[in-house]
């Protein structure tokens, strides 16, 4: 029996509904910017209260503006229904190797957040109850899932990357598409039931999978008890990891006391001679230029720090960081992000994870954007960190561990308001 099924009610988009996930931003103000720009975007459903017409109000107070717009887009015939459908799901992107993936619900008992939980699909970060809390109450309120859980399929990828790419293939014109601000093309194809649809849950659901992206909404559905989430199975090589930095608005201290701090924490800190890039280029916003020179990383990693050593940007001036481990802790306690919520942020700065100073900043922003923050003075610290490697992620979740807050930022990313569940 395979723990991937079709989706019993679904709804696909028409075209004009396409949205990055709720959590892919830097500022909130940039969603309200996009639904401006786009009132069918899934992200007015999404983050109700950041929707122009709602600003003011909370996000439990938006809930009502939320179920309004959803039906209205239904009415509209922005979303078509489809039943017991799986939906093919193709991403490509000049000079990129093609993504692949397939929409259909999982089941929810199937979960593992830790070595003594039995489950296939591996959680494998900590989280914000707080966004878990409201995912559950969206879903609630809309009786659908709008965006979907990442899972990497671990024990068949390779087979599986191989009959997706071959049923996109022989699919014809896909139903929908929609580009992303990268410029990545989504294209999406209904499978009704038959053969085809039983090949593909079986081989999306041989082995385990891996939470590449979604850790809130999974244990959303597991918190608002939903048997079953909406999900996109994907292939290792379908992927990439990168950097996860982070965004401090305030300090707690000044900078001497900071550097102090770090040396009495037993870190090593070195002042880097090399100036800070310039401030004045496109850099400074989202980095949409496609990659040239690694097919598959992604976004732009120029001045991220390698492995092992963390690096922050204060005052114009740059620090290299070498964090101490505790070899008396598991590997991923002594992950560069663990040590920085460890060490820099929680005994250096005093910070807890969940501070409202701290911001999660994924890989679509670049290290010159960053920096740019703090010489805007719309920040005060920038702290840049080596994206997690392949090796150590498999490592952390074969051992059932949990990676620190937001420390993995995959690529491609599964677009939001594509394929909906509406929810039995």
């Amino acid at each position: 029996m395979t723990v991937v099924h079709s989706i019993s009610r679904a709804w696909l988009t028409t075209g004009a509904t396409g949205a990055q996930n709720y959590d892919e931003f830097a500022d909130d103000a940039e969603i309200t910017a996009i639904i401006s720009a786009n009132p069918h975007s899934a992200l007015a459903v999404e983050m109700p209260h950041l929707a122009p017409e709602s600003l003011g109000k909370s996000f439990t107070a938006s809930l009502p503006d939320a179920v309004a717009r959803l039906a209205l887009e239904r009415a509209e015939g922005n979303y078509l229904p489809s039943e017991h459908v799986v939906v093919l799901y193709r991403i490509t992107a000049p000079g990129e190797p093609t993504a692949y993936g397939l929409w259909g619900m999982v089941d929810t008992d199937q979960i593992s957040a830790s070595a003594d939980e039995a489950g296939l699909v591996i959680r494998n970060e900590e989280v914000f109850i707080e966004k878990v809390r409201e995912r559950v109450a969206l879903a609630g309120a809309l009786g659908t899932l709008l965006s979907p859980v990442l899972l990497l399929q671990t024990a068949k990828g390779e087979e599986l990357h191989a009959a997706l790419a071959a049923a996109t293939e022989a699919a014809g014109e896909p139903a929908a598409t929609d580009v992303d601000q990268s410029g990545r093309t989504h294209a999406i194809w209904p499978i009704a039931p038959g053969p085809l649809q039983d090949e593909l849950t079986a081989l999306a659901g041989g082995g385990e999978l891996v939470v590449a992206d979604g850790n809130h909404r999974s244990l959303a559905a597991q918190t608002g008890r939903l048997p079953r989430f909406l999900a996109v199975v994907t292939t290792p090589a379908s992927v990439a990891i990168q950097p996860y930095n982070r965004l401090v608005s305030e300090l707690p201290l000044p900078l001497d006391e900071l550097l102090k701090r770090l040396g009495e924490a037993g870190a090593t800190v070195n002042e880097l001679p090399r100036p800070a890039p310039p401030t004045d280029s496109p850099g400074l916003g989202r980095d949409t230029a496609p990659p040239t020179d690694s097919p598959g990383l992604g976004r732009d990693t120029a001045g991220i720090p390698g492995k092992g050593t963390v690096e922050i940007y204060v005052q114009g001036r740059t620090f290299a960081l070498g964090l101490p481990a505790d070899l008396n802790l598991p590997l991923v306690e002594n992950l560069d992000h663990a040590l920085v919520e460890r060490v820099l942020l929680g005994d250096v700065l005093g910070l807890d994870p969940g501070d409202k100073r701290i911001s999660y900043i994924g890989g679509d922003y670049s290290a010159a954007w960053l920096r740019g923050e703090v010489d805007a003075q719309h920040a005060e610290l920038a702290v840049l960190i080596a994206p997690v490697t392949v090796d150590d992620f498999v490592k952390v979740n074969l051992e059932r561990q949990k990676l620190p807050r937001k420390s993995t930022w995959f690529t491609p990313k599964a677009r939001g308001g594509l394929v909906l569940s509406q929810l039995d």
